[in-house]
């Protein structure tokens, strides 16, 4: 996961015993448990907002659209030029 083999997993949790001691050690792994927990919770709660909001935009109808998305005008503007390179006349 991080690079750490089991022999260094098992010198980092030699120390955290000796420093922490055999009573507080499994409080504060439960401690640490959970609040992975809750952070998983919390992510996952952000990506379903973040999806859910992706496909609102993606499945909203063309009547909903914003006006800028989408030429809304018939025809080419009056100051554009035809494919043939004749200036545009106004209809």
């Amino acid at each position: 996961m991080f690079g750490i083999g089991m022999p260094e997993l098992l010198l980092i949790l030699a120390v955290a015993l000796i420093v922490l001691g055999p009573k507080k050690l499994p409080e504060i792994a439960r401690a640490l448990g959970r609040g992975l927990a809750e952070f998983r919770r919390t992510t996952d709660d952000v990506k379903r907002e973040m999806q859910s909001a992706a496909d609102e935009l993606d499945v909203r109808p063309d009547s909903e659209k914003p006006a800028d998305t989408e030429p809304s005008g018939e025809g080419a503007p009056a100051n554009t030029i035809s494919p043939a390179g004749d200036p545009a006349k106004k209809e």
